[in-house]
């Protein structure tokens, strides 16, 4: 089996990153003192629009039509929710490009959150639910051009592409911040950072939830208690525009 990594890594008063091996996505859970070489994630939060009540007497509405230039959305319906997701295709479109590619392939139906670390971020889309000890490599496409650089941040609630330590190696893999992750914004430390391209915008107590699940230490690195005891599944990833 390959061992092939996908780090996601910060450096600040404390250092992050995000891992994963052909087995888990590994990394070293950052110290209270000292900080880790792994990779990371991210994500932003936001509130959902009010509905708008009709009158008794009021004609029945059709359902209200978006607008062309409408940003994409895309539900994934997890096993502990539903989380939906508006994309930035101004800001990243060669990142928000290859993400639907992978949803409208159903590449990421049946995977895993396999990362998990409270404090950071929850990372998935590499892994099976059916085969939690190897990374799902049929339907890779090639990687793509960091994009970091489009004035997103690093928020709670962003949703941003996991990568190796080369700038332009993310392909399928995500994570969303649970923590204000600056030093994962462009520049970062090596000149790139990750790429931010949407945001949840329904869902958030679903990431929450998921964030505060029960993990043990990873079966690659002992040392980083990341890997989730009973992986939260993607049941479906669909576009809902």
């Amino acid at each position: 089996m390959s061992r092939k990594m996908i780090y996601l890594g910060c450096v600040a008063a404390l250092t992050w990153s995000v891992v994963v091996w052909s087995g888990y996505a590994e990394g070293t859970k950052p110290s209270e003192t000292v900080g880790t070489t792994q990779p990371a994630c991210s994500s932003t939060e936001c509130k959902r629009a009010p509905g708008h009540p009709t009158t008794a007497s009021a004609p029945a509405t059709q359902p209200a039509t978006r607008p062309a230039d409408a940003k994409p959305r895309v539900e994934l319906d997890t096993s502990m929710g539903r989380i939906v997701l508006e994309l930035e295709p101004d800001k990243a479109p060669i990142t928000v490009k290859n993400f639907l590619h992978y949803v409208e392939a159903s590449f990421y139906d049946e995977t895993i959150f396999h990362r998990v670390i409270s404090t950071f971020m929850i990372q998935g889309g590499g892994f099976n639910a059916a085969r939690r000890d190897g990374q799902k490599t049929v339907g890779l496409l090639e990687p793509i051009k960091n994009e970091a650089n489009n004035g997103l941040k690093n928020l709670p609630g962003t949703i941003a592409m996991a990568r190796t330590s080369a700038p332009h190696s993310a392909t399928a893999q995500f994570f969303i911040n649970v923590a204000d992750n600056a030093n994962l914004d462009y520049p970062s430390f090596d000149g790139w950072g990750y790429c931010v391209f949407g945001r949840v915008i329904e869902g958030m107590d679903v990431v929450e939830r998921i964030k505060n699940i029960e993990t043990k230490a990873s079966f690659m690195n002992p040392r980083e208690k990341s890997q989730p005891v009973e992986p939260p599944v993607i049941k479906k990833a669909r576009r809902l525009d």
